[in-house]
């Protein structure tokens, strides 16, 4: 494991202290300061075989545990680093050679397995996310026009983004919302829009609490929520839109979802997809994240992406790369989450809170350090699906912030 570190580590302040109470110092000295003592022999092991998975499982075990700042502090310095020199490593380049022949297995996401995966995240206690989430249980990327938004600015203008570019310039435009999550963008578009919308979801407590608010807030008669693969989807649709679901899919199957959105939409239809990416091209996904967040999960480089939409026929109208506002939204959700650390705890216990920990933390730094971003694509049937400039997105999304200020 020292050599490891060394080879690994050349910048920053990194201390370990080892199970036999030994201590070593690694990096340059400047910078990022952080430290672990590692309790056992056995932990040690399991780093040494597979770290990419063994440093969240022995955090989650209190067999790694941070004594210089936090486990964020230790995951900086470690992203920092191996976004420079993981390559030098032998261990993480086998691990991730084997890794990517792995991937279409992995991530092939049959309709038993989607839902299988889906359940394993989003069919957790539903007042978990309330704790850390906006009002609004927005669980993906929020939008900062300024940077110091509150979080729940941040995501109605997320959207009212999104909004803009779906062209609801008229009433009753019927929409399809792919992965509706707890419902609010389906929500907000038949409200605030006048749009008739079916959301979709393969999670039954998602299903669940959108039902209830949508009859709460008398928008029952407007959009309709049901528990359906999106491949299963048979109507005709004048927009849909899929945020924070593409992750989801799997490789093998982008074929698939694209010619549904082509098969589902109007002819002079216009499609939202808003998708985590990652910029230095295709690779495979964390294995911890893999197994204790979202099983089946990838997020995809755009060569991925842009590839199966072109074969389906589909036109790529409008791409917007969002680059730090999801390390912005995530740091908001930390912060709540400690906030509310021990409600969380009695929900589940100890061991669940450092996982939940690890996995913010560690999507933070993706995103702030690491090569992950956003993506917004829009997708048309025809050329002059949308006007010639992007002007018109720019105006409606003013036009809404102003009427909701008004309000």
């Amino acid at each position: 494991m020292d050599g490891i570190l060394r080879t690994a580590i050349d910048h920053g302040q990194f201390q370990v202290v080892w199970p036999d109470g030994d201590v070593s110092h690694y990096g340059d000295g400047h910078g990022t300061k952080a430290g672990v003592k590692i309790r056992d022999s056995a932990t040690l092991w399991r780093l040494v075989r597979n770290p990419s998975l063994t440093v969240g499982e022995a955090y989650m075990d209190a067999g790694l545990i941070p004594i210089e700042g936090s486990i964020y502090d230790v995951l900086h310095l470690l992203f920092e680093n191996l976004s420079r020199t993981w390559h030098r490593v032998p261990v993480l380049r086998l691990n991730s050679w084997a890794r990517m022949l792995q991937r279409r297995f992995e991530q092939a996401n049959q309709l038993t397995r989607a839902r299988r995966n889906v359940a394993h995240h989003y069919d957790l206690n539903g007042r978990l996310y309330s704790l850390f989430l906006d009002r609004d249980r927005q669980y993906s990327c929020a939008y900062f026009r300024r940077g110091d938004e509150t979080l729940e600015e941040a995501q109605a203008a997320k959207k009212r983004h999104i909004a803009a570019k779906l062209m609801l310039n008229k009433p009753n435009l019927t929409v399809l919302d792919i992965g509706c999550g707890w419902g609010g963008m389906a929500l907000t578009l038949a409200r605030e829009f006048g749009a008739k919308v079916t959301g979709i979801t393969l999670s039954a407590e998602q299903l669940q609490e959108a039902r209830a608010r949508a009859t709460a807030e008398g928008l029952s008669e407007r959009v309709n929520f049901e528990l359906m693969d999106y491949r299963a989807v048979t109507q005709k649709f004048d927009r849909i839109v899929s945020v924070g679901m593409f992750e989801h899919v799997g490789l093998p199957n982008y074929s698939t979802y694209f010619e549904t959105i082509k098969r589902c939409l109007k002819p002079e239809g216009v499609a939202l997809l808003h998708s985590i990416g990652r910029f230095e091209g295709p690779a495979s996904t964390n294995p911890w994240i893999a197994k204790y967040i979202f099983p089946g999960g990838y997020a995809p480089a755009l060569s991925e992406v842009l590839d199966p939409i072109e074969k389906s026929g589909l036109r790529t109208a409008d791409i917007e790369i969002l680059r730090l506002h999801y390390a912005k939204t995530l740091a908001h959700w930390r912060r709540r989450f400690a906030a509310n650390r021990d409600a969380i705890a009695a929900l589940y216990d100890e061991r669940f809170c450092r996982m939940f920990e690890f996995y913010l933390a560690g999507s933070e730094l993706a995103f702030r350090v690491n090569a992950h971003m956003n993506f917004q694509i829009q997708l048309t049937h025809r050329n002059d699906a949308t006007p010639l400039t992007r002007d018109y997105m720019m105006e409606a999304e003013r036009a809404t912030s102003y009427s909701q200020a008004a309000d």
